[in-house]
């Protein structure tokens, strides 16, 4: 047992220290005043159009930005595509349900156009990803740029990014692996107060909970009937599924209520009032949008320096 404990330590130090190493060239919000000073205009244009069509775009931008980043820092390899050789991360079991790459496509060609080979695929990621936020309602922040775009792209490693039964301790684990804190986990958990998720994602907590329950416990029994008549046992309507929160097209502190009333989705959600500390932070960020909104800004920002591309993609699909 010591053993096993030996290397399970010593791997979570290697990946801090990846993710420390990659993050170490400090990024800067001036980075490209003078070789694309319109970079920004450009991206946002791309995501108002969008989301002008598609009330779902923000949600799927800020969520593809944290798929990005969780994997080998933010350096776009979730944009690439698979190969014939390769499946790349987008194709991975937690990433099938990640969409709206077409915007970060019309956002790169209208940058290239005015800045050919300048501006990464990455970084446009997280430019789009912090208008995803201000369009709907949220705070809006300068992002740090300078990134570069990755080569590899995996779908084996997605397996990663922690998946929506989980327990606080593998969160906290997952979020100190990238050099980010517990408080970094309830703020950019927030982020759930954007978007839809799918029967798949919270049917354990609806139905065959344990052997004792069917249901849940620590959900509000009305919102568990609600939820069971959405996604009953044996659900064939492969797009049932809830909003995240009860606003789920603007961002707000609405997720954080709810969580308190026991009418969150997903485990990992309802896991976060496991710790004294991190429901202490829920009960701030649920009583106050301006606190949850300036965490969140911070938490966004530090995440976002996890780096790990080597060059500027010409096509945010395809490796140079």
């Amino acid at each position: 047992m010591a053993n096993m404990l030996t290397v399970f330590f010593a791997s979570s130090l290697l990946l801090t220290t990846i993710f420390c190493i990659r993050s170490s060239n400090a990024l800067d919000i001036n980075y490209y005043n003078s070789s694309c000073p319109n970079v920004e205009s450009l991206v946002t244009v791309a995501v108002k159009k969008a989301i002008a069509n598609d009330g779902t775009v923000p949600a799927a931008l800020l969520r593809m930005h944290f798929h990005d980043c969780f994997i080998r820092g933010c350096d776009g390899s979730v944009l690439l595509n698979s190969t014939q050789k390769n499946s790349a991360e987008k194709d991975g079991p937690p990433n099938i349900s990640l969409h709206a790459f077409y915007v970060i496509d019309r956002a790169k060609k209208a940058v290239e156009s005015s800045c050919p080979g300048v501006v990464s695929c990455a970084d446009i990621l997280a430019l789009a990803a912090r208008d995803a936020v201000a369009l709907s309602g949220g705070p809006n922040w300068k992002v740090p740029v300078g990134r570069k775009d990755g080569r590899i792209s995996r779908a084996s490693d997605t397996r990663q990014l922690p998946p929506p039964t989980s327990n606080f301790s593998q969160l906290s684990l997952s979020f100190a692996q990238r050099g980010l804190s517990i408080a970094d986990l309830v703020a950019l958990s927030g982020g759930h107060t954007l978007g839809f998720a799918h029967c798949s994602s919270f049917q354990n907590r609806i139905h065959n909970f344990n052997q004792s329950v069917d249901v849940d416990p620590s959900l509000s029994s009305s919102f568990a009937v609600g939820l069971r008549k959405i996604c009953p046992a044996h659900n064939k309507v492969q797009n049932a599924g809830a909003g995240l929160d009860s606003t789920a097209t603007v961002f707000d502190n609405a997720y954080f209520k709810l969580l308190l009333q026991g009418k969150s989705l997903f485990s990992s959600d309802q896991a976060l009032l496991t710790n004294p500390s991190t429901k202490q932070l829920i009960t701030q960020f649920a009583s106050s949008q301006a606190k949850f909104n300036a965490e969140f800004v911070k938490s966004m920002v530090k995440m976002g320096n996890l780096k790990g591309g080597k060059e500027v993609r010409l096509d945010c699909r395809f490796v140079r």
